[in-house]
């Protein structure tokens, strides 16, 4: 079964209804119905509930991160062999993005899965990793 990764950027869209949510929503519908997997690193689930708070307060945070528990969506975390962190720092290391970004790009590539985004700090990954582009002509 293919496998994809949600970045932050993509959740985020889906949330708060951007011109993209209707993509992500379609991922989810197909998730659901179990046409491929759908992967979040922990890191990014992170950066939604952040980024969630700091829009809307707790209240809207915890309705979003309730609203992910429900989604067909596994949440991975940084296992204890520190795989996905060791190749999270090198993203790091060698481009310009955010950490949270990295932990996207080195799970999609530990999973050997396409990252779902419109975040054009992966254009520097798309050698290294297949990327779905959404809501955006990059």
């Amino acid at each position: 079964m293919p496998s994809k990764v949600l970045d932050s950027w993509s959740l985020i869209a889906f949330f708060e209804d951007e011109p993209a949510a209707d993509a992500v929503e379609e991922l989810i519908h197909r998730a659901a119905q179990q046409k491929h997997r759908l992967y979040l690193s922990v890191i990014n689930w992170a950066e939604v509930y952040y980024t969630m708070e700091r829009a809307g307060g707790r209240a809207v945070a915890e309705q979003t991160a309730a609203q992910i528990a429900t989604l067909p969506i596994e949440i991975v975390g940084v296992a204890d062999d520190l795989k996905i962190a060791r190749q999270a720092a090198i993203y790091k290391a060698s481009h310009k993005m955010s950490l949270a970004d990295a932990f996207a790009a080195a799970l999609a590539k530990e999973k050997k899965a396409e990252l779902v985004t419109g975040d054009p700090e992966f254009k520097a990954l798309a050698k290294e990793i297949k990327i779905q582009w959404l809501g955006q002509n990059l």
